[in-house]
């Protein structure tokens, strides 16, 4: 999947949209605030992923690690998903890829997208899920009442367990894995999505290029 000069340019423009919203900024519903706590690289002394975190890649020697907070319904997150997969493809091999649910308090289906991509998970079956909701995102995003029964039928589609599917969605623990990476996120700092961590150092991205610059760095310094 190769990313077009023109999505690079609305993924570039919508990174420097992000990146304009500042720390003072929060993002509220229903009286729920995003707390303040911007990145510093030098205080972060949190990993950016956790021994559970959901791998994208698994290369068998790995000395970089590239992590990326995201929600699911973040339009900008939608549109920098090709460029990740293209980097996927590319680096996959010495570079382990994860994957944070960061669902906003803001968006009315990215929890519930989070959790049918952590249901899809217990299936082997997060990729797949992953893929389907951005690549489908057009479709549920933006909009004020729940998808989960759109994200059930994705589920049915990719040849899921449906009976399993929704034991999991309804299960407890599923809700939980996800608010525990929000929680994480959030002890790291993260304020927006999507929010991107190289060997635990916070991406500041100016452009889409960033991205690939800062992994190439971290594989050229360990040699």
């Amino acid at each position: 999947m190769k990313t077009s000069t023109k999505a690079m340019l609305v993924v570039t423009g919508a990174l420097v949209a992000a990146a304009a919203i500042t720390a003072a900024v929060t993002i509220s519903q229903n009286n729920q605030a995003i707390p303040e706590a911007p990145i510093n690289p030098a205080n972060n002394l949190a990993a950016a992923s956790a021994p559970d975190s959901h791998l994208l890649t698994t290369p068998e020697s790995s000395t970089v690690t590239f992590v990326e907070f995201l929600d699911f319904e973040c339009e900008s997150c939608g549109a920098v998903y090709p460029y990740i997969e293209d980097l996927r493809a590319e680096f996959g091999d010495r570079v382990t890829f994860v994957m944070r649910y960061f669902p906003l308090p803001g968006h009315v289906n990215s929890t519930n997208a989070a959790v049918a991509v952590e249901a899809a998970s217990r299936q082997g079956m997060l990729i797949p899920m992953y893929q389907r909701l951005f690549e489908k995102q057009a479709e549920w995003g933006e909009q004020q009442v729940s998808r989960a029964d759109t994200f059930r039928e994705y589920a049915g589609q990719l040849g899921l367990d449906l009976a399993q599917y929704d034991a999991d969605v309804a299960d407890s623990s599923t809700l939980e894995r996800v608010e525990a990476d929000f929680a994480a996120g959030l002890a790291l700092g993260v304020q927006s999505t999507p929010t991107m961590f190289v060997n635990d150092v916070p991406l500041e991205l100016r452009s889409i290029d960033d991205i690939r610059a800062a992994i190439v760095a971290a594989l050229d310094a360990e040699g």
